[in-house]
């Protein structure tokens, strides 16, 4: 079958404009979706926030969280307007022990208390070296905030 070169630049012509509308409505049903897709997936915390943790278990950088209980806001200090941070290491031994260091503790001791407690109850699986647990270690920082 032979097809000349006039009807090839138009079946070529045509098959990229179909090609080009097609990928634009494709990229402005995904841009029109993206966005609403992921409002759900915001969780805002009034009180507390632990920034650090690592997210993905499958990269070993540290020990993997288990459990991870939330301070709460001590009741002497229950009304007030807080806005205070405090920050700390979390050592966790090859057997998951979990040992709490205080880095920067918060201005209020009360919540320096409550984070301290808090962290005391985390739980981890051992940072792993492929297939041995070996100590590790993770720093995180706990903001305490009411309004």
């Amino acid at each position: 079958m032979y097809i000349s070169v006039s009807k090839w630049v138009v079946l070529s012509g045509l098959l990229y404009v179909v090609l080009a509308s097609a990928a634009t409505l494709a990229a402005t049903g995904d841009d029109a979706t993206h966005e609403s897709d992921h409002q759900e997936d915001v969780l805002e915390l009034p009180e507390v926030h632990v920034h650090g943790l690592a997210l993905n278990k499958d990269q070993q950088m540290g020990p993997v969280p288990k459990s991870t209980p939330w301070p709460g806001i001590p009741a002497a200090l229950n009304g007030q307007e807080l806005d205070d941070w405090m920050k700390a290491r979390l050592l966790v031994s090859k057997q998951a022990k979990v040992t709490v260091v205080v880095l920067e503790p918060c201005k209020h001791r009360e919540l320096t208390a409550a984070g301290v407690s808090a962290l005391s109850k985390w739980t981890f699986d051992p940072q792993m070296n492929g297939d041995d647990p070996v100590d590790g270690e993770l720093t995180v920082r706990i903001h305490f905030r009411t309004r």
